[in-house]
């Protein structure tokens, strides 16, 4: 194995994303809530993925779209998520080496298929989310390799992941080899319904362990049980180091030490699909993070990837983000 450094190392739900075009009378009918996100169980994936019409299948999950993110940025990547032993784990794995990724998880042998996820995407670009989780709840501390952690400047940690006990006790031994080694962690909040379940463990997990904080305006509201912004901005000044709060088309606000930063939106011609605008957010501010680049400049970028992945369906850059970047200079 390789001993270079990587700039960061995403550890996150390895799933294969079905994107597909729906209507607001589709999402009313399968009582689906507009723009959340929703486990569900085998049954009813294959039942929705039958009625959800012809999509477009593509790998995804959010750490792995961050990841992507970041080797279109030119960074270098490393990832570690689970996927089975079957066709959708291959191409899984192959989308990742061949963006230059280095994965090398131990596929799971005789259980759960690999991971996916149901997106449906109405007309106003919302995306709803149903997720099968399949193999990747079966992570454990063991396929967390502490020589691989140490190589990333920065291990970065999907909320989405945080449900099963033996993940979370994954996410505990990552972040504390990589601080043992000097090296930064960060953590996404993921989802409004990530905080429901988990508010009093996340706390608990920022304050112990995480350095730089990803979270939308819904997230960072629901995690301290407010509805005022300002004040949750705040409360997590306090216990992270740099915090990155999306606002959607009002850009974002970068919160460390006694200071604020806004950073401007970059505006899209027409927005298409939101899926993975904070994933990309994430990349791009990870990016520049992990390059040494100053806050604002973090910022920068983050919404230079994020504006990329608006414009068009799915989760995964389509042009060159490097490129963009350059060419926003």
């Amino acid at each position: 194995m390789s001993t270079s450094e990587i700039n960061v190392i995403g550890i996150g739900n390895a799933i294969v994303d079905v994107l597909a075009h729906t209507d607001d009378e589709f999402l009313q009918h399968q009582e689906l809530e507009k723009g959340g996100m929703m486990l569900i169980d085998a049954s009813r994936a294959d039942k929705l993925y039958e009625l959800m019409g012809a999509g477009k299948e593509m790998s995804g999950g959010s750490a792995g779209n961050t990841m992507a993110g970041i080797a279109s940025l030119g960074g270098s990547g490393g990832y570690i998520g689970k996927v089975a032993n079957d066709k959708l784990g291959t191409v899984f794995g192959d989308d990742l080496r061949s963006a230059g990724i280095e994965f090398s998880t131990s596929a799971l042998v005789g259980g759960a298929p690999t991971a996916r996820c149901l997106i449906l995407i109405t007309p106003d670009a919302q995306r709803t989310m149903n997720t099968f989780l399949g193999a990747c709840v079966e992570l454990s501390p063991e396929d967390i390799d502490p020589e691989f952690i140490k190589r990333g400047k920065v291990t970065y940690l999907e909320g989405y992941l945080y449900d099963p006990p033996k993940a979370q006790e994954a996410f505990i031994k990552a972040a504390t080899i990589a601080h043992e080694a000097g090296r930064k962690v960060s953590l996404s909040l993921s989802d409004a319904f990530c905080v429901d379940r988990h508010r009093a463990d996340f706390l608990e997990l920022i304050r112990k362990h995480v350095d730089i904080l990803f979270a939308n305006e819904t997230e960072i509201l629901s995690l301290f049980k407010t509805d005022n912004f300002n004040a949750a901005a705040e409360n997590v000044r306090a216990i992270c180091e740099v915090s990155a709060l999306t606002l959607g088309d009002k850009g974002a606000v970068v919160v460390h030490a006694g200071d604020s930063l806004e950073i401007a939106a970059v505006a899209v011609e027409s927005v298409v699909d939101t899926t993975g605008a904070g994933d990309l957010y994430a990349g791009g501010f990870l990016h520049g993070y992990s390059t040494g680049r100053e806050l604002a400049e973090c910022g920068r970028i983050g919404a230079i990837a994020a504006a990329e992945i608006i414009s068009h369906t799915g989760a995964r850059p389509e042009t060159s983000l490097a490129e963009r970047v350059r060419n926003s200079v």
